[in-house]
């Protein structure tokens, strides 16, 4: 299996570099790779690696494990994987073996991971630190705990087994945080892909089609690109289906005169991209929706405005808050006072989740949103989403008849630059006269 497109060796041993740097003296990381899980039967899923183990090593095949000993002379990075099998490879595809492990991953040392039960106690024996993420596997913790207790036995015959575990998701995490010029290429890309795809279901909508039809225009157009699959199942919500956040079955006929609300985004050479757009079936915006939506792209605009490094991570989120309130208050769907309503909350019937999250090779990324309990500052080369919306319940009796069951989304992926932000999904459109000319195009 190849490298991630865009990242080579070089990075992949940096960021080994930066986290060895973050550990404690005579200390052992230990991060295994995914396994192949199994959809039915003897059908297996298509094989995702570990984000984390991906980050590190850029390998891509199941069943290895990587061990990071800063200061052995031997090599730092040690990596098990499956040996070289031809007859395994003929059905199951190419396996770069120990000697690819450090030919073309850059590996210091590599071991068939069959050998790992004699070669990895040794290298935790004599260190006072063992820097793993515990309880994501349950079988792989039973067996580091096993290697940790083989040592313990030979004690008494001067074997020195580790003091500490210590969790080794913060430290991993704070550095996946920030992309790498290397990683906003690949994101950019991603976000290009996905853009692509959007304005290919818009083009593609029209009444009487099914939501999984503008699905299957989603996926051909990430394969096309180069996009083997998607970083999360669509959501294709026509209608009333618009006001469910993570409606994924996509099965309902789209009516005349709905709109229909497409979150989904590609996976690209393992990262995410995430994207919402919310359109008219038969191409035209109505008075009610049309005035709904204005209201979400300014949001939107104000949430993007407020994403500059130094501002803290709250603040874009509260920008698309007073903004959706003064809208909801000029619409008549809410009544009093803008600030008032803010305190108590009153938006959250209409909108009820936040402005964004991180993105990158998870598609709900890695990194606190917190430091030292405050909202922590936005900094160059992170990387989120800005996804303001409104949702009017179907059976919310409280608003004109008009507005009911009208849900939509705007969402972007968008880097935090030194100069601003940077949209990188923008090749979709989103305004509402742009959308339509796209549509009758």
């Amino acid at each position: 299996m190849a490298q991630l497109r865009g990242i080579g060796k070089r990075e992949f041993a940096g960021r080994r570099r930066n986290l060895m740097a973050l550990m404690e003296p005579n200390s052992i990381a230990v991060i295994p790779s995914a396994r192949q899980q199994y959809r039915n039967r003897d059908t297996e899923y298509p094989f995702r690696q570990d984000s984390d183990f991906l980050y590190l090593t850029g390998f891509q095949e199941p069943d290895a494990v990587l061990v990071l000993v800063p200061g052995r002379r031997h090599g730092q990075c040690v990596l098990f994987c499956r040996d070289r099998d031809p007859a395994r490879e003929l059905w199951d595809g190419y396996r770069a073996g120990p000697e690819g492990a450090v030919e073309r991953y850059g590996a210091d040392d590599a071991f068939p991971v069959s050998d790992i039960d004699d070669i990895l106690p040794g290298l935790i024996e004599g260190r006072e630190r063992v820097y793993y993420s515990m309880g994501r596997s349950r079988g792989f913790d039973t067996r580091l705990m096993g290697w940790v207790n083989s040592i313990r036995e030979r004690e008494s015959s001067g074997a020195v087994p580790p003091g500490e575990f210590t969790d080794l998701d913060h430290m991993l995490h704070e550095l996946r945080l920030v992309k790498s010029a290397g990683e906003l290429r690949v994101m950019r890309r991603a976000a290009q892909v996905t853009a692509e795809a959007h304005c290919a279901a818009m083009r593609a909508c029209r009444p009487g089609l099914y939501e999984y039809q503008l699905e299957a225009e989603l996926a051909y157009a990430y394969a096309r690109g180069g996009a083997r699959c998607p970083a999360y199942p669509a959501i294709v919500g026509g209608g009333a289906n618009g006001c469910i956040l993570h409606y994924v079955e996509n099965s309902e006929r789209l009516r005349d005169g709905d709109l229909v609300l497409i979150d989904a985004g590609c996976e690209y050479h393992g990262y995410a991209s995430d994207v919402t757009r919310t359109f008219p079936v038969n191409g035209r915006f109505s008075p009610a929706q049309r005035a709904l939506y204005e209201v979400v792209q300014a949001a939107h605009a104000a949430g993007i405005a407020a994403s500059q490094a130094g501002n803290h991570w709250n603040q874009p989120h509260d920008a698309t808050v007073r903004v959706i309130t003064e809208g909801l208050v000029d619409l008549g769907l809410l009544r009093g006072r803008v600030t008032k309503l803010i305190k108590d909350g009153a938006y959250r019937d209409f909108y009820m989740h936040r402005a964004g999250h991180w993105l990158g090779l998870d598609v709900h990324d890695v990194g606190d949103y917190r430091v030292g309990g405050e909202w922590r500052l936005l900094e160059p080369g992170m990387v989120m989403t800005m996804e303001p919306g409104i949702y009017v319940a179907p059976e919310n009796t409280r608003v004109a008849k008009k507005w009911r069951g009208i849900g939509i989304r705007i969402e972007d992926d968008v880097a935090i630059g030194a100069d601003g932000p940077e949209v990188l999904s923008a090749g979709v459109p989103m305004a509402p006269d742009d959308i339509e000319a796209l549509m009758a195009a």
